[in-house]
């Protein structure tokens, strides 16, 4: 009765007031064909210490984290310093709720405004909201207001971006006036092609930068590209460990620039939870989505902070709107900025700079092996891609029965890349490990 309080008699007595006289009655308005019609196929009760048991058990089989892994394609293993998981297990942090009071939430408000000060400085943008719920979500969002921004519903987008940020952002826009044009990239640089597609329906140009194959773009020439028809350039990253080492995308002519946080002291957890980031420039703040924190000041020259230009539906704004974001992903997004004050301008630079040494040590490794080679041209960050000499799933099976993890099938997203695949070295790959998947290769 610990997790199940009610009593028989209590839910006899429930039962007796709702007018029925099984728990089955409940479920009478479902259909008997679609009923399971039997029991769960799950074990009999267990005690306590049954239950702990059997899930140690369950979570040895996970041996992929203890294993030298190579992947990445938006989610990255990087080194957490231990004080984020130490300073973020303080009780006031776990209990925190929206600060929709400022007298009592200064605390909570300070570190959203610390994080999108922070998200600002390493974007390059004027702006920042205080994030979204992750990084394909946010790139959803960037789609909708740029149509705001432009009055354009066109959306031209490279097929180079993360498969599943633009599935997840085609299913997001698929009930609006969103026109969605999706354009290739040069087979042998790996950077975006296609661009005479844009026009002056155009709203917005959306790119990755690392993109999907570890290709850094060319921003400056997109941005000029989007520009030159009145739409504007969004810039995706996935890759957050990026920004230590690449020059800005604000730098670069960017509008808009979303992406993801985990690289920034969160955990891979099997895929989440994540930080989206959002930021763009000044003058666009109004059309910006999700929640926004400023610095306010009293009569008596007090500084406080204070949510603003918060144009949610729920804070009367109803169909205008700019989203229906109702959460901030807060205990992460202070988990990203207690990383980032942690490393400092200088940790991160470091991290950067290892994560781009020990890939460009690997790629050369593996691409003097017979039979691979490195089908992309282009500047990359800590990925790349590897073509092999077969299937590239075959090859990866291989390297696994091996003992590692040795990257990601192109074949999953991309037809007629069989035997290409996905390589992500960072700052937790050891030279060690690097020289195993090169000799498992061979």
């Amino acid at each position: 009765m610990r997790y199940i309080p009610n009593s028989p008699e209590e839910r006899d007595e429930m039962l007796s007031a709702l007018g029925l006289s099984n728990a089955e009655e409940l479920f009478r308005s479902i259909p008997a064909d679609v009923q399971l019609g039997r029991p769960l196929n799950i074990t009999d009760p267990l005690s306590e210490p049954e239950v702990i048991a059997a899930m140690e058990e369950m979570a040895a089989r996970n041996t992929g984290a203890t294993k030298p892994s190579f992947l990445g394609a938006g989610v990255y293993s990087h080194y957490s310093p231990t004080i984020v998981d130490h300073l973020i297990q303080r009780s006031e942090f776990f209990t925190s709720y929206t600060p929709y009071q400022p007298e009592i939430s200064q605390g909570t408000l300070q570190y959203i405004f610390e994080f999108q000060t922070l998200v600002c400085q390493l974007t390059g943008m004027e702006v920042a909201n205080a994030s979204m719920y992750d990084g394909s979500t946010a790139m959803a969002e960037a789609y909708l207001m740029a149509q705001r921004v432009t009055r354009r519903d066109k959306i031209v987008v490279a097929s180079s971006v993360h498969p599943e940020y633009r599935a997840v952002a085609a299913t997001y826009a698929q009930h609006g006036d969103t026109e969605i044009v999706e354009i290739g990239f040069d087979e042998k640089t790996g950077r975006v092609s296609g661009l005479e597609v844009l026009d002056d329906k155009t709203a917005a140009l959306v790119v990755q930068s690392p993109n999907f194959f570890g290709c850094v773009e060319d921003l400056s020439a997109l941005a000029d590209a989007a520009h030159a028809v009145g739409a504007l350039l969004v810039v995706t990253v996935t890759e957050a460990i990026s920004f230590g080492l690449l020059k800005t995308p604000g730098s670069c002519g960017a509008d808009i620039v979303v992406g993801e946080g985990q690289s920034w002291g969160i955990p891979m957890s099997f895929g989440g939870p994540h930080v989206g980031l959002f930021a763009t420039q000044d003058k666009f703040v109004r059309q910006m989505p999700g929640r926004l924190c400023g610095i306010a000041y009293d009569k008596n020259g007090n500084r406080g902070f204070v949510l603003t230009l918060s144009t949610r539906e729920q804070h009367i704004r109803r169909e205008k709107a700019t989203s229906n974001i109702c959460t901030n992903q807060g205990l992460i997004a202070l988990a990203a900025t207690i990383y980032m004050e942690a490393m400092g301008k200088q940790g991160l630079q470091e991290v950067a700079m290892q994560n781009a040494q020990k890939a460009a040590y690997a790629k050369q490794q593996i691409a003097a092996l017979e039979g691979y080679s490195i089908p992309f041209s282009a500047p990359t960050f800590n990925e790349f891609v590897v073509r092999g000499p077969k299937a590239a799933s075959e090859i990866l099976e291989t390297v696994r029965s091996e003992g590692v993890i040795g990257g990601l099938a192109l074949s999953k997203y991309y037809e007629g890349r069989d035997t290409e695949f996905l390589v992500c070295v960072t700052e937790t790959s050891s030279k060690a490990n690097i020289d195993k998947l090169v000799a498992v290769l061979s």
